[in-house]
């Protein structure tokens, strides 16, 4: 019997549903893999807004990592919500003992809202103790920004590199464009037709969906562009639940 290949997300839980592991454990699944995740952050958020975040303690993350990792073949990690730079530190010193694992970082910084999610210093140390253990990063425009004080892209993109990131997709959704531009840098854009809502947990579905298709055995030019189809379909039938942001239908349509 052929088992669903497992992949690690180390990222933050959201009550919504929308974002965090809910967002990823739904897309993983879509794409026939199973999820081991491992929790990073408590928050109290909705559609609409976050009220607080809560990073775990950082030995506490790590420890629920190895004892995955020491007991089922995973063949990708996929990274969300850090918070803090104990819970980098602890991810670091875990991915640290698997160099051949593909590691995919969504480097969340805040909600789909703009709202901060973590703590003052993060990106310095998701500069020096994630990206040199990624395989690929998926920042928005916004992140690819923040991390590197680089304002054009292609400038940034190359900082990324330069950090120690193999490869680096950034997603254009918050630039000033027709379409949406997605640029694989170095290798491939894309473009995409804009959509009209404001969603929440579209990075979440994204870099998911790339490391399922990493998982699957796809090279990371097809998983990246499979990855950005499967995105696009799960926002353009995205619904609205609450009372704030759209959220994309990961599920096949009822």
């Amino acid at each position: 019997m052929n088992y669903p290949p497992t992949v690690l997300v180390i990222a933050g839980n959201d009550p919504s549903g929308g974002a965090g592991l809910c967002a990823d454990i739904q897309t993983l699944a879509q794409h026939g893999c199973h999820t081991a995740p491992v929790v990073t952050c408590i928050t109290t958020q909705n559609t609409s807004k976050v009220l607080a975040s809560l990073p775990l303690a950082g030995d506490l993350v790590a420890s629920q990592a190895d004892t995955i990792l020491q007991d089922m073949p995973i063949v990708a990690c996929k990274i969300g919500l850090l918070g803090n730079v104990e819970i980098v530190e602890a991810v670091q010193s875990v991915l640290i003992n698997y160099p051949n694992l593909p590691v995919i970082l969504d480097p969340v910084l805040s909600s789909g809202n703009g709202q901060s999610l973590t703590q003052k210093n993060i990106c310095a140390a998701i500069i020096a103790k994630i990206l040199p253990l990624t395989t690929i990063i998926t920042p928005n425009s916004l992140e690819a920004r923040t991390l590197t004080g680089k304002d054009e892209l292609e400038v940034a993109a190359q900082k990324l590199i330069e950090y120690g990131c193999k490869d680096v997709c950034i997603t254009g959704t918050h630039e000033a464009t027709a379409m949406v531009i997605n640029t694989l840098y170095g290798k491939q854009s894309w473009t995409w037709k804009r959509l009209p809502y404001s969603y929440h947990g579209s990075g979440c579905t994204f870099a998911s969906s790339l490391a399922g298709y990493i998982a699957q055995g796809n090279d990371i030019i097809t998983a990246v562009s499979k990855a950005q189809d499967y995105t696009w379909n799960s926002l353009n039938n995205g619904y609205k639940p609450g009372g704030g942001q759209h959220l994309p239908l990961r599920v096949a349509k009822i």
